[in-house]
């Protein structure tokens, strides 16, 4: 039996090799223990997204659950992560299971753990599951028709719930009825068939079943959206952008121009409309790979600020706790106060496209507005896939300071909350971190200018690699 542990978000895996029907059993059982133990509510909803072997990892994990006398909310469809985790709220349920490998490629799944309040589940809990997952095989015992004729299993349609739940928060007419026409790209995920159902006439990329990806990682990020870019770009300012990743909980955006739209600038603009616009209060809390002008935009307004490991779930902690306004993370995962403690992509989109329908602005003109505030600024980021003994030394010399200058780059102070973070100027920054979902090392800039934060990245890729 292979040791299985849980990452930043969850338990990844690359299919028929680590990822298994016996390996999710085993992580399945974990959880019912957990829930037996701990959970007021002897309950867990189950969801799966659009890859390969959702519904058969789903139904496993769901004969392991009623095997151990947990009720089971089974997903009548796929669903997305927001989906869950709003069901485990409405549903009171002891726990959340989301069989997802969320933007990884499409050869990975995975198994997210989600908390009765509607967030990932907290550290600690992620921890304790884990330190009770069986080191021997565990019997997947039993019928779906036996269960739910026993009452254990209920099948519930979370797509449904979740679509009631966002036209009753949203004023989906003023959208609908505003100059606004949306380019959506689902990347394939989980999210293609909520907008069809809210928006009128949206432009659809990417809304169909392809466990594949067609080979593209279902990540938000410019490089792979460039078909939805060309879209924007082609309708010569007509058309708006939005994407979400694999199960929907991440999001990126485009303006009328097709210039992408990061998750910096996006929970930047979230701040300024729920504050200036809505009037609503709270600290921020942001990871730690999320750009520095959000402390200067909220020193402006008058919020506090914490800054957390990377991982949504030390943001959804703060969240369940204290009164946030907005929690997002630098990978597009990004809360708002008013709904659950969980990044949605959908929700925040939503967010946005109702700031431009209320104002008569265009995406360009609500980033200018906050730009007037804390001025212009680029972000990238780099994604190395470096053999392990490398990418260990790396981070062996980062915390022995072996680095006294990248280049011409010489750092005027040093951040090591989770990776290290080189501050370069008030305005300049890199960051240099191993991911915790994949075999990465991930190099992030943030400049002034595009070009500067080209030079930033190759400047110190260089450096790392020679």
């Amino acid at each position: 039996m292979i040791k299985i542990n849980f990452g930043t978000d969850g338990w990844r895996a690359i299919i028929a090799q680590d990822y298994t029907v016996e390996n999710v059993a085993r992580v399945s059982k974990a959880t019912a223990d957990w829930i037996n133990a701990n959970a007021k509510n002897k309950s867990v909803v189950i969801g799966y997204d659009c890859r390969f072997g959702g519904q058969l990892f789903s139904e496993t994990a769901a004969k392991v659950f009623c095997a151990n006398g947990v009720k089971v909310f089974l997903s009548k469809n796929f669903s997305s992560t927001p989906m869950v985790s709003l069901g485990c709220v409405q549903l009171n349920a002891g726990m959340g299971v989301v069989i997802t490998a969320s933007h990884n490629p499409p050869s990975y799944n995975g198994f997210k753990l989600k908390g009765n309040h509607g967030g990932p589940s907290s550290p600690a809990i992620v921890k304790e599951v884990e330190d009770m997952i069986p080191d021997s095989v565990v019997e997947v015992k039993g019928s779906l028709e036996e269960y739910a004729a026993n009452g254990l299993i209920e099948y519930v349609d979370l797509e449904a719930n979740y679509i009631e739940h966002v036209k009753k928060n949203f004023d989906l007419k003023a959208i609908n009825e505003s100059e606004i026409h949306l380019a959506y790209d689902a990347m394939y995920g989980a999210g293609q068939n909520v907008i069809r159902q809210i928006i009128s006439s949206p432009l659809l990329l990417h809304c169909d079943y392809n466990p594949s990806f067609k080979g593209t990682p279902p990540e938000p990020l410019d490089r792979n959206l460039q078909e939805l870019a060309m879209t924007i770009k082609s309708a010569n300012g007509k058309l708006t952008g939005l994407a979400t990743d694999g199960d929907a909980d991440r999001i990126g955006m485009y303006d009328e121009d097709g210039n992408f739209v990061d998750a910096h600038h996006i929970i930047l603009l979230l701040i300024h409309y729920l504050s200036q616009y809505k009037k609503m209060t709270g600290k921020v809390v942001i990871a730690f790979s999320v750009s520095e002008k959000v402390r200067k935009l909220c020193a402006k307004y008058n919020f506090p600020v914490e800054v957390t490991k990377i991982g949504f779930k030390y943001i959804s902690d703060k969240m369940v706790n204290e009164d946030v306004l907005v929690g997002g993370e630098e990978s597009g995962g990004i809360a708002v106060k008013g709904h659950i403690p969980e990044r949605d992509g959908i929700w925040d989109g939503l967010v946005l496209l109702e700031f431009m329908a209320k104002t008569g602005k265009t995406m360009k003109q609500i980033i200018q507005e906050v730009y007037d505030v804390v001025g212009a600024f680029y972000f990238d980021r780099l994604d190395l896939h470096l053999k392990e003994s490398l990418k260990q030394q790396i981070i062996k010399n980062c915390s022995e300071k072996k680095y006294s200058a990248f280049g011409k780059y010489k750092p005027l102070r040093t951040e090591d909350i989770d990776g290290f973070k080189y501050h370069l100027s008030e305005n300049e920054w890199f960051m240099i971190r191993p991911s915790g979902t994949e075999p990465l090392l991930r190099v992030y800039a943030e400049a002034p200018t595009k070009q500067g934060v080209a030079e930033i990245l190759e400047t110190v890729k260089n450096v790392l690699l020679n």
